[in-house]
């Protein structure tokens, strides 16, 4: 199950039991059940959870309404117990997503130049850091390129962007192009190790778009 919905899950087992219809219980047990369907497990889970949250939360202050008033305030907290934790959680969502697109990104909003980036990546493949020197090497191609005036400058732009802009730019070097671009993805993304023979393709790729025209 996704981590925040665990969170929530475990959140919602802590709670007393109001006087309602559910009570707490069958409420906890609802609200697991519900989680275990497959579309709370893509892109859009907090949404959902929230959404079905909320209606859950409606219909539980229709009953509460009827209750004495001890009870309404203690289904009340707790409402706003959980209404708290999923905002956490949507917090911690987005920022983590903001933090992974950063992480893809080959344009970033560090303000390096190709020369520094293509030093980096050749101290890193001497010295054995074969992932650095694959991500360094690529992003020193793409911002070459911005410099040269062939790819836009976009901050945030991805390896498959910079790759299909660049296959345009040099279409005869499409090929080793896209291959370097999958490669800075399943290094830099997908935690996948690098050879000394891929980051010198990275920094051999560089140097043949360099002689181009």
């Amino acid at each position: 199950m996704n981590p925040p919905v665990v969170a929530l899950v475990a959140l919602v087992g802590r709670l007393p039991d109001p006087p309602l219809d559910p009570s707490g219980t069958e409420a906890r047990s609802k609200l697991r059940r519900e989680l275990l369907h497959p579309e709370y497990h893509q892109q859009n889970l907090i949404q959902e959870v929230f959404s079905w949250l909320m209606r859950k939360v409606g219909s539980g202050l229709d009953r509460a309404s009827q209750a004495p008033p001890l009870s309404t305030l203690m289904a009340m907290l707790i409402f706003v117990a959980l209404a708290l934790a999923l905002a956490w959680l949507v917090s911690r969502a987005r920022h983590t997503a903001r933090e992974k697109d950063e992480k893809r990104a080959v344009l970033t909003e560090e303000i390096v130049t190709a020369d520094e980036l293509r030093a980096r990546a050749e101290a890193a493949l001497e010295a054995g850091r074969f992932e650095e020197a694959v991500v360094d090497g690529f992003r020193a191609v793409a911002v070459r390129q911005v410099e040269r005036g062939r790819l836009s400058d976009t901050p945030g732009a991805t390896a498959h962007e910079m790759a299909e802009a660049l296959a345009r730019e040099y279409a005869a070097m499409a090929d080793r192009v896209h291959q370097s671009a999958r490669l800075f993805d399943e290094v830099l993304y997908g935690d996948r190790p690098a050879t000394r023979e891929q980051a010198g393709s990275v920094l051999a790729l560089d140097d043949d778009l360099v002689v181009r025209r």
